[in-house]
Order: C-alpha cells, then structure tokens, then sequence
C-alpha cells in the first residue's frame, strides 16, 4: 500500500469483471454480451460521423439521444439522462442520491458494483437477505434510512421482480430515491419507467449494452423526474461535460431507432434462453426461471466450481462467483443457437464423466 495513496482509495475493493479472453475457438459466455452484432444502422451513423466531425466536440447535453430515449419510454427529454455505461451512471447516482453516514439498501446476492460504490463513496449499507428461492424480501426495502438500490432482473440469479412489488418499495421509501437497475429489462416484462410519473423518487438505470449490442461503444441512461437527472447533470458536469463521444451518441439514437431489429435479436435470445433452460434441467440442474440474456444454474451432484474449470479447459467460458450462497451456481450468458449446442456438448461430456 502505497503512502500515497489517499483514505478513499485504502477503503476500495474493486469490482472484479468477467474474464475478457481473446483468443479464436472459444464459446464466451461468461460477460452477458449480445451474441448478435448492433444493428445495421447503427454502423452506418458510425461510418457517417467519422467522415464528418470527430474534429469537433460532442454535444455535453446529447440532446438528441436523450430526446430519442425518452420517446422510447414516454418521456421528455428532460426526463433522460446519459452516461460513459450504466456503470458510470449508477457511480453518478451514488454521488447524487446517497449521503454518507446514512445506510442503504439492496440485496444480499446482487451486482457486485454496488458495495463497491458504497465503500468508495463512504456510504454505509445493510444487505437484505433474499428467500431461499432467490426472490426478494421486499417488505425488507422498506423505510430505508438512506436509499434503496436493486437490479431488476436481479443480477446473478436473473429473476425479475414483478412491479407491483417494485411500486410497494418506492412508494415505502416515499423521501429517499429507490434506483431500479434495469440492464436486463429487455428480456423481461415490464420496466419501472412506467413508475416515473407517479414517483418523484423514482430513478430508473437502463444500458445499450446488452439488449442492443453495444457493450464496446459504452452507453447508458437513467430516467425519473426532472429534478433527478438535474441532480446527475450537476454531478456529471463537475467531472465531465463530455462523457460521451460522437460516435457513441450516434450510434446509440441508431440502435433506438432500428426497432425492428431490437425485437428481432431480443427474441431470439429469449427463444434460447427458454431452450437451454429446458436442456439443463434435463441434464440436473436447477435453473431459476430467467428474464435475463443469461441463466443461473446449480447441478444437483456436481459442484459449480468443478464444471467451471471442465468448461473452461474445453474452450467454454462462464461465470463462477466463489462466494456464499451462490458458490455452487454457475452464470451462463445466452449466445446464439450455435454456441449453446457447443456449451450443451461440451457439458455432457463433462458430467457424463
């Protein structure tokens, strides 16, 4: 440890991401991308913005993104705020929205990020116990000292929380924000930004990344009453007035125009997700029903750890947390119908061993 090193950065615990493995031959899933590559469109407003202005700075407001999101979502533009990725905003909300000395809520088994944040921000934060079937307590969110954030699909155990449930947290945290972490919301019911105009307390985070194939160009946004996302922009600005560039803020509005291939990919996806589902219960798994691009899956006599070595020493890459509670499920990202064929191979192999 450096003596340096400032009391902020003695504090953190980074997050610690997927394995990025580059090499020809192996199936990832391990990230939760988008087997699909973005939108036609979409590289065609890149190619369009790097013959003309990558001379000239981007737009700090990014109006026109915000303007396209918001028509996605019944929202003025007003209503939108964007970010370098959702993991960007939500840092951003952390800043915004919760005081240090005041603890927060979210599950016990979540996105790994949030107490990450907490620590990095000196927020304190109580983590709800989930059920032993992975859904949440959520009369356990209730009356929060200092807030309330939580994924929806839950990230890693992909289940989605009906938004009655959700209404029930927010309305019951009536002077704190309740942040609703909606990357997976695509491939799932409905989105909490319904909520927005009910719930001034409300802020919903939602990403490009992984229902429109944009992982690599980094965009993400969150929607709730316009006194939220003045706050954001108070916060952003006082970091960076532009943290995103032209060709991510072309390319994002493309990929919200192109509809049509939005639902053709989202559907395939879920189509396979429902398919290796159905194959892993079949071979002995217990798999929570996933409203996610990925799956959570237990064996009922092999351990987790185990398979994901077997997997990985056959070119098959997913995602082991070695952590309490979940430290025998393995986290499968749904890739196309080709690559689920090969991991399904690959894990017969391996448990008929």
């Amino acid at each position: 440890m450096s003596k340096f090193w400032s009391s902020m950065v003695k504090r953190t615990e980074p997050y610690v991401p997927g394995e990025q493995v580059i090499q020809p031959n192996i199936v990832k899933l391990n990230t939760n991308e988008n087997p699909y590559p973005p939108s036609p469109k979409v590289m065609e407003a890149i190619r369009g913005e790097m013959e003309r202005n990558l001379q000239l700075y981007p737009s700090p407001t990014a109006d026109d993104l915000r303007a396209t999101v918001g028509r996605s979502y019944g929202l003025s533009a007003d209503e939108v705020f964007v970010g370098n990725g959702s993991d960007e905003v939500l840092a951003f909300s952390f800043m915004a929205f919760f005081e240090p000395g005041q603890a927060i809520r979210f599950p016990a088994v979540t996105y790994s990020f949030y107490p990450v944040y907490a620590k990095l921000f000196d927020i304190p934060y109580e983590e709800v116990p989930l059920n032993d079937d992975f859904t949440l307590q959520v009369d356990q969110f209730f009356q929060s000292e200092g807030g309330v954030i939580l994924p929806n699909p839950n990230a890693p155990t992909s289940l989605y929380t009906e938004l009655e449930h959700i209404e029930a947290i927010v309305k019951n945290n009536p002077d704190k924000v309740v942040i609703i972490d909606e990357a997976y919301i695509d491939f799932a019911s409905k989105s909490a930004a319904e909520l927005i105009q009910q719930y001034d307390n409300l802020l919903v985070v939602q990403t490009t990344s992984k229902s429109r194939s944009l992982a690599g160009l980094r965009v993400g946004f969150a929607m709730g009453n316009t006194s939220l996302i003045a706050a954001l922009v108070r916060i952003k600005d006082s970091f960076n007035s532009y943290t995103l560039d032209r060709l991510a803020l072309v390319g994002a509005q493309a990929a919200f125009e192109d509809e049509a291939y939005f639902a053709e990919t989202t559907g395939k996806i879920i189509a396979t997700r429902n398919k290796i589902q159905t194959t892993l219960e079949q071979l002995g798994f217990s798999v929570p029903p996933s409203q996610a691009n990925f799956v959570f899956a237990s064996h009922e006599t092999v351990s987790a750890e185990y398979l994901y070595n077997a997997l990985k020493k056959r070119g098959i890459l997913v995602r082991y947390f070695n952590k309490p509670g979940i430290d025998n499920y393995l986290r499968i990202t749904i890739g196309t119908d080709e690559q689920m064929k090969q991991f399904a191979v690959k894990l017969r192999e391996i448990l008929e061993k």
